[in-house]
């Protein structure tokens, strides 16, 4: 699998993920069938522009905490915002996944183009 493809079904998954929720960059990389991958999928989401339609602010680390995004920079609060717009609950920049986790075993993988 090439990166476009990878990102494709990457964004393909998130957008699969209910309003109201939220899943590890782990899960997403495991859905996908890349299991030890969790880091490229935040590096695809990195990728996105301001427009996009993937709801990106719905992956978190696996312990349910809003990854840091560097020292001077905005996205970490833009991502609890964007959440907490959606009804989840952030305590601390954490999510809670008894409250809002999305786990499922396995999702559609078929990538439209």
């Amino acid at each position: 699998m090439d990166s476009a493809q990878f990102h494709a079904l990457v964004y393909h998954v998130v957008r699969q993920i209910p309003y109201g929720k939220a899943t590890s960059y782990g899960h997403v990389a495991k859905l996908i069938g890349m299991p030890k991958h969790s880091r490229h999928v935040g590096q695809a989401l990195k990728f996105l522009g301001p427009d996009s339609d993937v709801p990106w602010q719905r992956v978190v680390s696996s312990t349910g905490k809003i990854s840091s995004r560097g020292p001077l920079t905005e996205a970490a609060t833009r991502q609890r915002l964007a959440l907490e717009a959606e009804g989840v609950e952030v305590r601390e920049m954490k999510v809670s996944w008894g409250e809002y986790g999305w786990f499922p075993e396995s999702v559609d993988l078929e990538v439209e183009e």
